[in-house]
């Protein structure tokens, strides 16, 4: 992650927040995955209670408007509605006016690590880490061979795998309706 550059970077909310309902906090992170084509991005955004991926993206490079297709997404997954806290590294794509945007748009609170510490967006590389050592085993002809997997393993991930950190549910399972919450209305 390049974090020195000239841009707004916003302080580590989640030293103080921890997440308590879904959809109160997301994380997000890029990662690369390889086929025989070369280097892809997968950017995610993951939900902090239910560690629920609620958006993804597939890329060649690591450009903002990919990074915030996965933003898109897991904004039109949105079940709840409630204030919610976006935290990240400080990476440009993160950092950048279309991002920042996005979550104003949203009344999403940015929130970044304070430098190079992996630690401080431990849960979002958590699930990288998932991702590529239980689902994405094989190197793929091509991005769109890819695609699919990803999609598939993101479903797979979200549906059928427990977590120990989850009373051993499933994210999907966690992340459900919760009569407390107030739902989103839809227009």
């Amino acid at each position: 992650t390049n974090s020195k550059h000239w841009m707004r970077k916003h302080p580590n909310l989640l030293k103080e927040v921890k997440s308590s309902a879904p959809e109160e906090v997301f994380v997000s992170d890029i990662t690369y995955v390889e086929t025989e084509q070369g280097v892809h991005y997968l950017s995610l955004v993951t939900d902090a209670y239910s560690r629920k991926i609620m958006g993804y993206e597939l890329s060649n490079e690591m450009k903002a408007t990919d990074v915030v297709k996965a933003l898109d997404m897991a904004l039109k997954n949105r079940c709840y509605q409630h204030e919610a806290i976006h935290h990240s590294d400080r990476g440009l794509q993160y950092c950048s006016q279309v991002y920042q945007e996005k979550l104003y748009e949203n009344n999403i609170i940015p929130s970044m690590t304070d430098g190079y510490d992996c630690y401080q967006n431990a849960l979002a590389e958590r699930i990288n880490g998932i991702l590529k050592q239980e689902f994405i085993l094989y190197k793929c002809r091509n991005i769109e061979e890819l695609s699919q997997l990803v999609k598939e393993s993101i479903f797979i991930y979200n549906e059928m795998r427990p977590h120990l950190s989850l009373a051993m549910k499933t994210p999907n399972q966690v992340h459900k309706k919760d009569p407390k919450l107030k739902p989103l209305a839809f227009h």
